[in-house]
């Protein structure tokens, strides 16, 4: 189990979205297994992988095609810090 941490720019994110029920459901079912379980817990369908860049050692995965979450995971101790949420374009501008 892992504690949630959010930054301020990620909570924007999240009330931005809440618009849409379809992406706010898959939003909260991906938070849900990362703190349950990490990335070990993400489908590879989503595709995880850490990013490179601005983001550099960030683990990223897509909750819909143009849905990403953003996160650090901390093992010790056993912490994931909620970074951003949002498309290709939001994100990486």
């Amino acid at each position: 189990m892992y504690i949630l941490k959010t930054t301020t720019a990620f909570k924007k994110d999240l009330k931005r979205i809440k618009t849409n029920a379809s992406y706010l459901t898959s939003a909260t079912k991906v938070i849900v297994t990362l703190q349950q379980f990490g990335v070990d817990g993400i489908d590879s369908a989503m595709k995880p992988h850490k990013l490179k860049g601005k983001y550099i050692n960030n683990w990223v995965c897509h909750i819909k095609p143009d849905l990403l979450i953003i996160w650090i995971q901390i093992e010790s101790p056993n912490i994931i810090k909620l970074i951003r949420l949002g498309s290709h374009s939001e994100l990486f501008k």
